[in-house]
């Protein structure tokens, strides 16, 4: 039986093997969480029973999930159920990055004994933990992220307490290169004119005023991030009913530097302006 106390904040980190679990743990172990790594699912309810007796100090505790991932969002909900405040953070990668990841470290994947190869243990997993990524409150794609990079998005979204708002990103992205595994919304604006044919503009990005004014002066600019910023602000409250914390909008072009880079910046001004807390991102733009 769960106790009726409860912690003030419990996060739980699952996700892809070799997407980076243990480099999250380090990060939040940093930040002052308490942190239980390689969980096995059946001691969840223990472990959060113990760290929410009264004489605990363990006010924000972090579960990093071991095998037993097809088990764990049902703890998940009981664990609510009783009261508790959880928030579910999903890490992927791309199968490729996975692949080479396990290829340098020469470790053996958890799913090698059931499958035929490193590849299909890969796909493998990715199915089994398709319903628990489409649950999670936050997923971060970790393919193109070094450990430093890893830090820093966590330290965006972690150092502070945790408001109960719910927490916007806006990336943008090159479609050329794919699109963000940890994206809930994705816009698509290569219908803009393009600043890459104009010699003067190509070296620079959309972060670049002139490349800013030749972007979003279009008539076409204009009326796409007027229509977005409708369906956003009408959306936003429903993802928030839904009990959802962390929001990731993804706007891309052909390559990440101009056109997507202008625009999320501009759509990320007008939620500041609103009110709403919002982080920026630009995962391509120094391709």
């Amino acid at each position: 039986m769960l106790t009726s106390i409860s912690v003030a904040d419990i996060l739980v980190i699952t996700g892809m093997s070799g997407a980076g679990r243990s480099a999250t743990a380090a990060v939040l172990e940093d930040l002052g969480w308490y942190v239980v790594d390689n969980l096995p699912t059946t001691l969840v309810d223990t472990i959060v029973e113990l760290a929410s007796q009264p004489s605990s100090s363990i006010e924000k505790l972090a579960l990093v999930a071991g095998r037993q991932h097809v088990e764990l969002m049902p703890k998940v909900s009981g664990l609510r159920s009783a009261g508790h405040r959880v928030r579910v953070v999903y890490l992927d990668a791309s199968d490729q990055e996975l692949v080479n990841r396990y290829e340098a470290t020469r470790r053996r994947h958890p799913l090698a004994d059931e499958a035929g190869g490193l590849l299909e243990a890969i796909q493998r997993e990715r199915t089994l933990l398709e319903s628990i990524k489409a649950d999670c409150d936050l997923a971060i794609d970790t393919t193109d992220l070094n450990v430093h990079q890893l830090k820093s998005r966590l330290l965006g979204v972690f150092e502070s307490s945790g408001a109960e708002r719910l927490e916007v990103t806006v990336e943008s992205f090159g479609f050329k290169f794919g699109i963000p595994l940890d994206a809930d919304i994705v816009m698509d604006v290569r219908f803009l004119p393009n600043p890459h044919w104009d010699e003067s503009l190509r070296p620079m990005t959309g972060l670049d005023e002139p490349v800013r004014r030749f972007v979003l002066e279009q008539g076409s600019a204009t009326r796409f991030v007027d229509d977005f910023m409708m369906l956003i602000s009408g959306v936003l409250p429903e993802y928030v009913h839904e009990g959802k914390s962390y929001l990731t909008v993804a706007i891309g072009c052909t390559g990440g530097r101009h056109r997507s880079v202008a625009v999320a910046e501009e759509v990320a001004n007008r939620l500041r302006q609103s009110g709403q807390p919002v982080r920026t991102g630009h995962r391509d733009v120094g391709r």
